[in-house]
């Protein structure tokens, strides 16, 4: 407003930023499921003097982490949270304008004119978590996966002689020698035709691509434990072929149902080239081993 001062005009503030943050005191995405609109803030106009107007506030979103975030209508994968504080933009707010003393020339001093701000960005995004851990427990339901994860660790996972009892992934911190340890995460049982969706399938499968090593467990119970090995294997590839490259071990449980002349007969049918331990959740037989092996492999 000075009297042949010319354009003053100052540029607009920027628009808020939607930002993912990784919280390790969050394990679930229970906290966004009422929350279903998420808005940043506005830039503020510039203003005389070439005053640069504020910038939208941020919004921050704070999630577990092992969230992954897609967008809704194409499924392109936008964010990934995997650390603690980590931080990805998830939206960036629009650029503010230029106000009118970037245009002015000698031919055109007194310009009337400025640039407006970009537009917010308008989009429906889909949450998911996906359980990080070291070890991964896979097995058919019932097969003593639960039992296992509550001797091992203070995790005290529902418990029943019936299939599905476990119906949400479970983790345990496992306790191992001069005060070292390790994340055990136990998910519902896989069935067969799991990666097709049967059981509860796809809900969970996803869950063990985090997983560093898988461990399946076979009760020494089954009818035929390399089949049922197999079918495990084949429900895992279907789901993502990627998964057969990490560490697998395999796990006999419930042995203490076992004589020790049916023991030996199990011994020679396993398979040859996994690491195999025999354990009893129960008795705690070979638990020490089990602990041993996973800690090797993950090391």
């Amino acid at each position: 407003m000075v009297d042949k001062g010319g354009p003053d005009g100052g540029d607009g503030g920027r628009g808020g930023h939607i930002i993912l943050r990784g919280n390790r005191n969050l394990w679930t995405l229970i906290h966004l499921r009422y929350k279903k609109h998420i808005r940043a803030g506005n830039g503020v106009r510039g203003s005389g003097s070439r005053s640069t107007g504020a910038q939208g506030k941020d919004m921050f979103l704070d999630v577990p982490m092992g969230t992954v975030v897609k967008d809704a209508e194409t499924g392109e994968l936008l964010a990934e949270i995997t650390e603690d504080q980590q931080e990805a933009v998830l939206y960036a707010g629009g650029m503010g304008g230029l106000g009118n003393t970037h245009f002015k020339s000698a031919t055109k001093q007194t310009p009337d004119y400025a640039q407006p701000g970009q537009e917010g960005t308008d989009a429906w995004a889909v949450c998911e978590l996906k359980v990080l851990a070291d070890v991964g427990l896979v097995g058919f339901p019932n097969a003593g996966k639960s039992t296992l994860l509550s001797v091992v660790s203070a995790a005290k996972p529902e418990i029943a002689n019936y299939a599905f009892t476990t119906l949400t992934p479970n983790l345990g911190v496992i306790p191992y020698h001069d005060y070292k340890s390790f994340v055990m995460a136990d998910i519902p049982g896989i069935i067969e035709g799991a990666a097709e969706g049967k059981g509860l399938g796809l809900r969970f499968l996803r869950h063990i691509e985090r997983n560093s090593i898988l461990l399946f467990i076979v009760s020494a119970e089954s009818e035929d434990i390399r089949k049922e090995f197999k079918t495990l294997l084949n429900e895992l590839k279907k789901f993502n072929p990627e998964l057969l490259d990490k560490t697998r071990i395999l796990g006999i449980s419930k042995i203490d149902s076992q004589t020790p002349e049916d023991l030996k007969k199990i011994k020679k049918k396993l398979p040859k080239d996994i690491p195999t331990v025999m354990f009893s959740s129960l008795n705690l037989t070979g638990i020490p081993e089990l602990k041993d092996i996973l800690w090797n492999n993950l090391s």
